[in-house]
């Protein structure tokens, strides 16, 4: 698999996977903030708050692919690299505030590097020259004078 593939597909699965987290946090707010390794999270008359996690994650998510289907390469790449701050915030976070470590470590800091990673790679891409911008030399028949006598 090249690397722009693998850009490609860490980026849709990064797409899909923060889809799916804001989803969660919609459809079920209490059980999917218990498992974001905080030791406390909101109850019921906050949960309003987690509501606004899952809008902002799936607004993530609808970015990431609005720009691979726009064929915006080089702007997902700076957006992944700056999203990696997200996740990284989290694993400090829920370290801080003495939550899981295996939360922090294995769901938030990896979250981190896997965003990083598949922004670097974007990033490290070569604009593809496209057809009006290609030039193609050929060498130019010798020409010939014809002397009049």
């Amino acid at each position: 698999m090249n690397m722009k593939r693998l850009a490609t597909v860490l980026a849709t699965v990064g797409g899909l996977f923060v889809l799916y987290i804001g989803i969660s946090y919609l459809l079920a707010p209490q059980t999917t903030a218990e498992g974001f390794g905080l030791p406390t999270w909101p109850q019921d008359e906050g949960k309003g708050f987690l509501f606004v996690k899952g809008i902002r994650d799936i607004g993530f998510g609808l970015v990431i692919f609005a720009l691979l289907l726009a064929g915006q390469r080089r702007a997902l790449g700076l957006t992944m690299a700056a999203t990696a701050f997200v996740p990284a915030g989290d694993m400090v976070l829920v370290l801080s505030e003495g939550g899981s470590a295996a939360t922090a470590y294995g769901v938030h800091g990896l979250t981190a590097l896997a965003v990083a990673v598949t922004g670097a790679l974007l990033l490290r891409e070569r604009p593809e020259a496209s057809a009006s911008t290609q030039i193609e030399h050929t060498p130019a028949a010798p020409q010939h004078r014809v002397m009049a006598g």
